[in-house]
């Protein structure tokens, strides 16, 4: 009879390009995996993420099924974090996702709620273990979007269960059959939002190596798409081995998981994880370390406008005949550029016009008053902006007027505001 075991993992968390602060944490401890990313402004989604982590601490009962103690450990998380959010005014609103996963004898148990997920790598396919909780999957599990429509949604991010906003919490739990070979990640969105599963697919299931040097390629992967959100991926491949007939072998297969673990201290790092995983520099920084770093947190412009030349540039020769210079700026050039301009300004102008009402992640999905276009443009750069957040969120809309709040219908700024003041009223019917 064979059983089992870990055979190799890798965890680490980013900040990504754009965020300035890591609002995910996760929690290791073989065979117990977790990873939590927090919602909510003024760093309530940190503490969200870490309160979700620490829950973990205990781990299982004696006697208590994976299932039913994953179960528990996150309804006790949520208690936690909503009290906490309830009685801490500037706590309001914050919340987090959470993605378990146990290994046992012969099977891996996930539980989850949001929308940071769960992937098996099995026999050269990727498979999704878990159903994101968002508004987007919603609408596509309703056929209302594709999923490549729902990949590029401005609401992508509004998740609809999450740890904290409520008294209770409803837990999505499963038992998957695992055997050697397997590898399971573990990961939040800022993952899976910037790379899809499409192109995460060749990269997991191509690679055969130690998992540490697959972890740092996701990560980069997801930063050189973009990097919008903080990244966290852990992975873990099984094997199998004989299982033990009697208590030495137990004792020492026992002592040689703990030896291989010992350095997280039993918990997830000796703290709940935050911040940067790039390694910092030990010199001093120089002009240029500062310009790559500026290039590194805004990603839109080229390493090469940043990085000095290695060699220097040719010497034309004492007598080569003189070369005619470039005319930048002709005439036709700078009425093009002129009309391109106007083109822009005008179209800017007519976009300050418009209004829409959505729902702002992180805020904790929170009803919000948009000014402009509801699209994402390529570099991060959004045709809107919030001008006012409204003490509503998403949940407390009635059910059946919800997608009036995120279909992102265009409408003048009275029309807008009407309609953020009506369901703070309590004015909206089903």
């Amino acid at each position: 009879m064979s059983m089992l075991r870990i055979a190799d993992s890798w965890h680490g968390s980013d900040l990504g390009r754009q965020r300035q602060g890591n609002e995910d944490n996760y929690f290791v401890r073989a065979p117990l995996f977790v990873v939590a990313d927090g919602m909510g402004g003024a760093q309530s989604g940190e503490v969200a993420s870490e309160m979700a982590v620490e829950a973990f601490d205990g781990g299982l009962s004696d006697g208590e099924s994976p299932s039913d103690g994953l179960v528990r450990i996150i309804e006790t998380a949520n208690q936690r974090i909503h009290e906490r959010a309830r009685v801490e005014t500037q706590r309001h609103g914050m919340g987090t996702t959470v993605t378990a996963a146990y290994v046992g004898e012969d099977s891996v148990t996930v539980a989850h709620v949001g929308d940071s997920r769960c992937y098996l790598v099995r026999d050269g396919d990727l498979r999704r273990l878990t159903h994101d909780h968002s508004l987007v999957a919603e609408l596509v599990r309703r056929n209302k979007l594709t999923e490549e429509q729902a990949e590029s949604h401005p609401q992508r991010s509004v998740i609809t269960r999450a740890l904290g906003p409520e008294p209770s919490v409803q837990v999505d739990v499963e038992e998957f059959p695992a055997r050697g070979g397997d590898l399971f990640m573990v990961c939040s969105d800022g993952l899976t939002s910037m790379v899809r599963e499409d192109d995460l697919r060749p990269l997991l299931t191509s690679y055969s190596g130690p998992l540490n040097g697959l972890g740092p390629d996701l990560i980069a992967a997801a930063n050189e798409a973009g990097g919008r959100d903080n990244i966290t991926v852990i992975l873990f491949r099984l094997d199998e081995v004989d299982a033990p007939g009697e208590a030495a072998g137990a004792a020492a297969d026992e002592e040689e998981q703990t030896r291989e673990y010992d350095t997280f201290q039993g918990e997830a790092v000796p703290q709940p994880r935050q911040g940067v995983s790039r390694p910092q520099a030990v010199h001093a920084p120089s002009a240029t370390d500062e310009a790559e770093a500026a290039y590194r947190a805004s990603g839109t412009v080229a390493l090469s406008a940043v990085r000095p030349r290695a060699e220097p540039l040719p010497q034309a020769h004492a007598h080569a005949p003189p070369k005619r210079r470039r005319r930048w700026f002709s005439p036709d050039k700078l009425i093009a550029v002129g009309s391109l301009i106007g083109l822009v300004a005008a179209f800017w102008i007519a976009s300050r016009q418009v209004f829409f009402v959505g729902i702002d992640a992180s805020h904790g999905n929170a009803v919000t008053l948009y000014r402009g276009l509801p699209y994402d443009l390529p570099l991060g750069i959004r045709l809107y902006s919030p001008i006012r957040y409204s003490g509503l969120t998403l949940q407390n809309v009635p059910a059946g007027r919800r997608s009036t709040f995120t279909d992102h219908t265009l409408r003048s700024k009275d029309d807008a505001e009407g309609l953020v003041k009506a369901a703070e009223e309590g004015r909206l019917n089903q």
